[in-house]
């Protein structure tokens, strides 16, 4: 069968009625900007006055973009998305923490999920942001190239050395896993962070993955120097592609400091980069291992006949499509179908402090063109055919 993103059978077989039902009332309510943005606030509200929201959140929204509370919760999803050929990425989805005591348990937990994907097929990768590691104002402190105090030398070497235990336990136990891009500010000491842990963990194969925002103009090139630097130091460049998710708040700093915005001046610019940034991993696919992080049809579309082109089969291990849990099951699904290897980020935590997550989705869905549209369109076909099925039953 040939490939199609529009086949909704294969993209929708994991959910019963009662889920397809909870999405399309989801992703309507998300569709309209007004209504995210009240329960934005409301949300807000309820957690600073610790009024109980779990009952109303965790059934709802959280059901369709979390994995769980815990990683055990977190079971069943990995299970399910097992059985249809998709991975699962185990994202510790918890933000905004600024003590030691907080940070030294993120790195605990991230390790935990290291632990978790040891020889467990259905988990192909690991994740972690290093502003769940480290303070936001010494990471913003190192990349503008300000001279640090003792005090703060000494707080940037636990976080190196939270990072280094990371990364040396997913080397250990043959776990590729993900260092996530940030905001451009604190971008620079994560970019130095992923060079120095790919220098020493991916000699035999790519276990460390460093995240490149394509909607940055000044991503595609950084791609290119940093498969120099791999080639110079000899390991493998692990390299995870996404469009990037930090748009809105950079171009307002940007604007308020007076520096020229790093964000692409329009969107096909960022897809004319993105596909770049596929055809230069696809081309050098002995060296670099690239998993495409994207929601988008002609993106992912883009990579499979590259991959047709230059005669690289569908499950090469150097080659992984990903999309965030809840989203996107029309190409998810119908990858994993064709043979493709294909991971869903699962976020999970707390409900309360999972929240912020869950409103930047909503908030994406709306600002994204389309993207609600879209969902929403596939979901009300799978419907139609599904009715017409049953009828003829």
């Amino acid at each position: 069968m040939e490939l199609s993103f529009d086949n909704t059978e294969i993209a929708f077989s994991s959910k019963d009625a009662k889920d397809l039902r909870r999405s399309y009332w989801l992703f309507r309510m998300i569709g309209y900007p007004v209504f995210v943005k009240i329960g934005n606030v409301m949300s807000s509200f309820a957690i600073k006055i610790h009024f109980p929201i779990k009952w109303i959140i965790k059934p709802t929204i959280f059901k369709q973009f979390c994995g769980g509370e815990n990683i055990t919760e977190c079971n069943r999803t990995i299970e399910q998305l097992g059985k249809f050929g998709i991975g699962t990425i185990l994202d510790y989805s918890v933000e905004g923490k600024e003590t030691e005591k907080d940070f030294d348990a993120c790195m605990e937990e991230t390790i935990s999920t290291v632990e978790k994907a040891k020889g467990n097929k259905n988990i192909p990768f690991c994740v972690f942001k290093i502003t769940g590691l480290a303070r936001f104002g010494l990471l913003e402190k190192i990349s503008a190239g300000k001279a640090l105090d003792e005090k703060e030398k000494q707080e940037s070497a636990r976080v190196q050395a939270r990072v280094d235990a990371i990364c040396k336990k997913a080397h250990e136990n043959g776990v590729p896993i993900f260092i996530d891009a940030e905001e451009s500010w604190i971008q620079l000491a994560m970019d130095d962070l992923a060079n120095e842990m790919m220098s020493l963990y991916n000699k035999e194969k790519a276990i460390v993955y460093n995240t490149f925002q394509l909607y940055r103009k000044d991503r595609l090139a950084y791609l290119k120097h940093s498969f120099e630097l791999a080639q110079k130091g000899n390991y493998f460049l692990g390299a995870k592609l996404v469009r990037g998710a930090y748009m809105e708040k950079e171009r307002k700093r940007a604007a308020e400091m007076n520096y020229p915005s790093p964000i692409q001046t329009t969107k096909a610019d960022s897809d004319k980069d993105y596909d770049a940034a596929l055809e230069f991993c696809a081309a050098n696919i002995n060296r670099i291992a690239v998993c495409a992080g994207t929601h988008n049809e002609k993106s992912s579309m883009y990579l499979v006949e590259l991959m047709k082109n230059k005669g690289i089969a569908p499950g090469h291990p150097h080659i992984c499509f990903s999309q965030l849990l809840g989203m996107s099951d029309h190409i998810s699904y119908n990858l994993a179908s064709a043979g493709y290897r294909v991971a869903k980020y699962v976020p999970y935590g707390p409900v309360r402090e999972v929240l912020p997550y869950l409103i930047r989705r909503a908030q994406e869905n709306t600002s994204v063109k389309g993207q609600t549209g879209r969902e929403l369109s596939l979901i009300i076909k799978e419907k139609k055919r599904r009715k017409t099925v049953g009828s003829r039953q």
